[in-house]
C-alpha cells in the first residue's frame, strides 16, 4: 500500500532546502515490471550481466536515477562515483553486489496504489522522458556524438523532480495541473513558485550536487548551457516530446524542426521526416 503521508498531515515545505531534505528522505519506488524484471534476474544471476541488466534498468527512470544516486554516493569507491552510465556502473559494481544492494523493489503502482489521478499524472511523465530519451540518443548518433547513451539518460532523467513530486506530493502535483489546465498561459516556474515555495529546477540542481551524479549528466541537465551542442541536444529532444505528446500538429513544431534542423545540419523536410520515422520506429 502507499507509503505516503496523510493529506492532513503533509505541511508543505518552505523553500528548496526543505524539499530537498523531503526527497532526500524518501524512497524511490521503480515501476512494477522493472521490480519483477530484477526478481527473475535475481533467480539466474550466474546468466546474465551488466548488459543485460542494464536493459531492463534503462526504460525506467526511476530505477536509472535510483542506480546512479548509489553508485554517485559511493565515496570509498572512487571508480564507481565516476560511473556515467548504468552499464558503467552496474560493470564497476558487479553482478552480485547489484542484487545483494537491490533486493526487492518497492512499485509505484503500489505506492500510488490509492492516488490513481497521481498515477496517471506520473504516467504522463514517464511516457514523456521516454519519447525525450528516444529522440535525445537518435539526434546524438545522428551526429556522431560518442556520448549517445548519456544524452539518452540525461533526457530521460531531465524531470527527474517531476517525477518524485507526482510520487511523494501527489496533491501538490495535481494542484499544478489543475492550474495550468485552467491557464494555458500560466508559466509553470510561477505555479511551482505558487504552490511549492520553489521551483523543481532549482530544486532538482541541488539535489543533483548533494547526489553527486555524474558531472555530465549536470551538465546537460542545466538549462543555463542551452547553447553546448551536447545540451541543446537534450533540450531539443525534450521541447519536442513535451509538443508531440498528443500529435504532430503543435503550433510550436515549425520552430522545434527549425531548431532540430540546425543542430542536425538537416533541411527542414528531410528533419521532419527523420523526426517522424523515429517516432513509428
Amino acid at each position: 500500500m502507499s507509503a505516503l503521508p496523510a493529506a492532513a498531515t503533509f505541511r508543505t515545505p518552505r523553500d528548496v532546502d526543505g524539499w530537498v531534505r523531503y526527497f532526500r528522505q524518501c524512497e524511490i519506488p521503480v515501476l512494477a515490471s522493472t521490480a519483477a524484471s530484477i526478481e527473475e534476474m535475481r533467480l539466474i544471476e550466474d546468466d546474465v550481466d551488466a548488459r543485460i541488466i542494464s536493459e531492463v534498468i534503462g526504460r525506467d527512470p526511476l530505477m536509472t536515477l535510483k542506480l546512479l544516486v548509489h553508485a554517485s554516493t559511493q565515496g570509498s569507491n572512487r571508480r564507481l562515483t565516476d560511473a556515467e552510465t548504468v552499464v558503467e556502473a552496474l560493470v564497476l559494481m558487479g553482478i552480485t553486489p547489484f542484487f545483494r544492494q537491490f533486493g526487492p523493489q518497492p512499485t509505484v503502482e503500489d505506492h500510488l496504489a490509492d492516488h490513481l489521478e497521481a498515477l496517471a499524472g506520473l504516467q504522463h511523465v514517464l511516457l514523456r522522458a521516454d519519447r525525450a530519451a528516444r529522440f535525445a540518443a537518435s539526434f546524438a548518433i545522428h551526429r556522431a556524438d560518442h556520448d549517445a547513451v548519456v544524452l539518452h539518460e540525461a533526457a530521460q532523467l531531465h524531470d527527474f523532480t517531476e517525477m518524485l513530486l507526482w510520487l511523494h506530493a501527489p496533491a501538490l502535483a495535481l494542484e499544478l495541473q489543475r492550474r495550468q489546465h485552467a491557464d494555458p498561459t500560466l508559466r509553470s516556474c510561477a505555479a511551482q513558485r505558487d504552490v511549492l515555495n520553489a521551483e523543481l529546477n532549482d530544486i532538482q540542481h541541488v539535489l543533483m550536487q548533494l547526489w553527486r551524479l555524474p558531472e555530465i549528466l549536470v551538465r546537460i541537465t542545466d538549462d543555463s548551457h542551452a547553447e553546448n551542442s551536447q545540451v541543446r541536444n537534450v533540450l531539443l529532444a525534450i521541447r519536442l516530446a513535451r509538443h508531440t505528446m498528443d500529435g504532430w500538429d503543435n503550433a510550436a513544431l515549425p520552430d522545434d524542426i527549425r531548431d532540430i534542423a540546425g543542430l542536425l545540419h538537416l533541411g527542414l523536410e528531410p528533419t521532419r521526416q527523420l523526426l517522424l520515422d523515429i517516432d513509428t520506429d
